[in-house]
């Protein structure tokens, strides 16, 4: 695992902001795969009257982890500000179970084939070894 110290802070790496800013960090890029991480705490926008993440919750958070790798590989490439993301299609989400408050996710992007501007990725959350969601998006990245 590299040090997730040496990439710069999120708010750096994606657009959004509070209230619906989903990852805290990127923990790990490289090529066209990253990880990132998200604790879930009492005022997410997303937790529901359980104290659990909502199911649009992880699709946003697993967005806006690809869109912290673009991000990163943007700042990389010379750009001043991160480009901006759009979700296209979510295709075979699969929720296991829903996040509770205090837990951290980890979320494994991968970009595969792009057409056109348009990106699909694959996307596993985790809470540590458990699996808790996955998915297939298409994204475009502007």
């Amino acid at each position: 695992m590299t040090d997730s110290a040496q990439y710069p802070p999120i708010d750096r790496l994606i657009p959004q902001r509070a209230p619906i800013l989903m990852v805290d960090r990127l923990l790990e890029a490289q090529d066209d795969t990253a990880r990132t991480c998200l604790t879930i705490r009492p005022d997410n926008f997303f937790l529901d009257e359980d104290g659990c993440l909502d199911e649009t919750g992880l699709i946003e958070h697993i967005a806006q982890s690809a869109s912290a790798l673009a991000g990163y590989k943007a700042l990389r490439a010379g750009a001043s500000r991160p480009p901006v993301g759009y979700i296209g299609e979510v295709k075979r989400f699969r929720l296991l179970r829903r996040p509770q408050m205090g837990e951290t996710v980890i979320t494994a992007i991968s970009f595969g084939a792009e057409t056109g501007g348009i990106t699909l990725l694959t996307g596993e959350t985790r809470v540590g070894d458990e699996t808790v969601a996955t998915t297939q998006m298409k994204i475009s990245i502007a």
